[in-house]
């Protein structure tokens, strides 16, 4: 074979591989639970589902993708507040019986079926909701003051560089260190997923990062601070299905557990998932039945799980 015929072929092949995309795979069976036989919440446990779409003018009746979702769970008899952020890419039983991205069941079936979709799979049963846009977590931040983060060199390279202002930070970004973040900034930190090499689960570590970080700025919070902070909040929400009564609760209970350290947690966790190819996307496919009984274990206080 020529050298002329050999590059020819070598190139075919190159394109072939850039063009065609890896065959898909076909993932394991998802079976959920009953969402109308589940159990009630632990005695003492509030859970509230919380999520941020992908676009920062929220719209209630067309909803983007929500690519940061997180469960708060206040307890208000162990004492323990549980931040447990959820992975957009896993694979999940949808309202209509196919399969599909968590991502996009809000937008595409509504909160409500995303609510259930969380509970059925994860077994807990949660029951109030709130969704939020990107603007409404930069206002809310900006309302708080700032939050400090501090950053590695790498994710400090990509906000410099591609992201955000000089002056959104405090000092101006420069390198690894902490800034106080002007809420702009916090939010495309919490988006970042291409620094690290943990791609999502690098992304669900940050937004737990900023909100444990918050939750101790407030801890010697009066009761007027936290009640000009959840107007705000009720004046940013896209939508919820909690009345005015339902957050003044919550405020209640986070005034309970002002100076609880919150724990973290990855849900699915990586020994539960697994990369698939699926509909043209890479996606994860998750042992459903093993992050029941994880997470079981963190609610009930069984033993200490490390955070993720």
């Amino acid at each position: 074979m020529g050298r002329k015929t050999s590059a020819l072929l070598i190139a075919f092949l190159l394109c072939f591989t850039i063009l065609c995309p890896a065959s898909a795979e076909t993932p394991r069976d998802i079976t959920p639970l009953d969402y109308d036989t589940m159990p009630d919440a632990l005695t003492g446990q509030h859970h509230y589902l919380l999520a941020c779409v992908d676009s920062w003018e929220g719209n209630a009746n067309n909803l983007g993708n929500t690519d940061g979702v997180i469960l708060v769970t206040l307890d208000s008899v162990s004492k323990r507040i549980i931040f447990t952020t959820l992975t957009r890419e896993m694979l999940v039983k949808r309202p209509d019986g196919g399969i599909g991205r968590f991502t996009f069941i809000a937008k595409r079936y509504g909160v409500d079926e995303m609510l259930k979709t969380v509970c059925t799979h994860f077994g807990v049963k949660v029951e109030k909701y709130a969704i939020f846009s990107m603007n409404s977590i930069q206002d809310i931040i900006d309302t708080m003051g700032g939050v400090t983060i501090t950053v590695t060199d790498a994710e400090a390279n990509y906000l410099n560089r591609y992201r955000i202002s000089r002056d959104s930070t405090t000092p101006s970004m420069d390198k690894a260190g902490t800034y106080l973040f002007g809420g702009h900034a916090a939010v495309i930190y919490m988006r970042i997923r291409k620094v690290g090499g943990d791609g999502d689960a690098g992304r669900t570590r940050r937004i737990r990062t900023v909100l444990s970080t918050l939750t101790a700025k407030y801890e010697n919070a009066t009761l007027d601070e936290a009640l000009t902070l959840l107007t705000k909040v009720s004046d940013t929400i896209v939508t919820t299905n909690m009345t005015l009564q339902d957050m003044l609760e919550a405020v209640g209970y986070a005034m309970e557990l002002r100076g609880v350290i919150p724990e973290g947690y990855q849900m699915p966790p990586n020994s539960a998932m697994e990369d698939i190819v699926y509909a043209g996307m890479q996606t994860r496919q998750v042992d459903f039945e093993a992050c029941r009984e994880y997470y079981q274990q963190i609610l009930n206080n069984d033993f200490t799980v490390k955070s993720e």
